[in-house]
């Protein structure tokens, strides 16, 4: 893997990162296809919307259909037909995310399954080896995702076994084409997020990842302490944000130094009636659109603007009818990738600032 800085502006980035399925062009988000598929969407459609890189996930994968069984299937690429770059996430959010149902230690974590009940143990070195299996092109180390409202002493237990972790998962690692990336944990205290970062930088990993932000904080919260937890990764390395999150988190985030994304916000709100656009938030269920002739957002090439009304729309969700989701979903992945593509070149033309007062402008309303 390369990674090259093409351009900044003020703490924004716009740079190229190289990996064994491609060349991805950054800042960039990257559509989330958790179980081997961005839900609703075929990967053609996801292809279509410009997408350069797409997420999977350690231990939904390995739950089903398993990750041996991918392997031998020819690995995530071939399994799933995305040629170009994937990302698969390590685990590690299930550790927060099921609390109910796994104990920790330093050894890993032990899970019940949320499928069977049945159990499954997740070490850094386990984690490695379904990674490896399913051949993504970046593979997250494990770590341990502690709630924003940890207590101190929770907080540094989890960044001391994340740091643990993260040197296991480095001297797991031996899969020829494919680049681990290290989180760095935290919460909002930028000291913990200091000391964290200090001890995974010497381990030299390709790039590094923000973990344990868009977990039970304020929105504001978080993009006060974006720009000092941006500027404690590498500056020559690339920089991820872990599930955040809404249009102007991205754009906070990038105004920060970070250039990797991902997020289920697109695709969820697709499926539940809800659309972005330059001009806020459309509900599509609201009797206002019953009768209106106009595309979701003027000016959008995707598809669904391009080809239905917001009539359409409204009566697709009001019967139930399976197209509304997958025409929303497509849209908001659409209006994501178009808000990279836009904000990498206002980095390049040096103008990003701007840029972003006009898309937080336009963000105002809801219909």
């Amino acid at each position: 893997m390369n990674f090259h800085l093409l351009a900044t502006d003020g703490a924004a980035r716009a740079g190229l990162l190289s990996t064994a399925h491609g060349t991805i062009e950054t800042p960039i988000f990257m559509p989330v296809g958790t179980q081997a598929t961005v839900k609703g969407l075929t990967p053609e459609m996801v292809r279509g919307v410009g997408a350069q890189i797409i997420l999977g996930n350690t231990y939904h994968l390995t739950l089903r259909p398993g990750d041996e069984l991918i392997r031998d299937l020819g690995g995530l690429h071939a399994f799933m037909n995305w040629p170009q770059p994937i990302l698969t996430d390590s685990g590690g959010f299930q550790v927060f995310s099921l609390a109910q149902n796994r104990k920790i230690t330093d050894h890993g974590a032990t899970f019940k399954s949320h499928l069977d009940g049945g159990e499954l143990e997740l070490t850094p070195e386990k984690a490695v080896d379904i990674q490896q299996n399913l051949g993504s092109d970046i593979a997250m180390v494990l770590d341990e995702c502690p709630p924003a409202d940890a207590s101190p002493e929770v907080m540094r237990n989890a960044i001391r076994r994340s740091i643990l972790w993260a040197a296991r998962c480095r001297e797991h690692h031996t899969h020829p084409t494919q680049v681990q990336f290290a989180i760095v944990q935290g919460g909002l205290d930028v000291e913990l997020r200091a000391e964290c970062a200090e001890a995974l930088i010497p381990m030299d990993f390709p790039g590094y990842a923000l973990g344990g932000f868009s977990v039970g904080e304020k929105p504001e919260e978080m993009h006060a302490a974006l720009p000092a937890c941006a500027a404690l990764l590498p500056a020559n390395k690339p920089r991820y944000l872990m599930g955040v999150g809404r249009p102007q988190d991205l754009l906070i985030a990038v105004a920060a130094g970070i250039d990797l994304f991902d997020c289920v916000m697109p695709t969820r709100s697709g499926r539940n009636a809800l659309a972005f656009t330059d001009t806020g938030k459309v509900k599509i269920r609201n009797a206002k659109h019953k009768r209106d002739p106009a595309p979701l957002m003027s000016g959008c090439d995707c598809d669904c603007c391009r080809n239905y009304s917001r009539a359409y729309l409204h009566h697709l969700f009001n019967a139930g009818e399976m197209l509304g989701p997958t025409l929303l979903s497509l849209h908001n992945l659409a209006y994501y990738l178009k808000l990279m593509r836009e904000a990498r070149r206002a980095i390049v033309e040096g103008r990003f600032a701007e840029y972003q007062r006009r898309c937080e402008l336009g963000w105002a309303s809801v219909e």
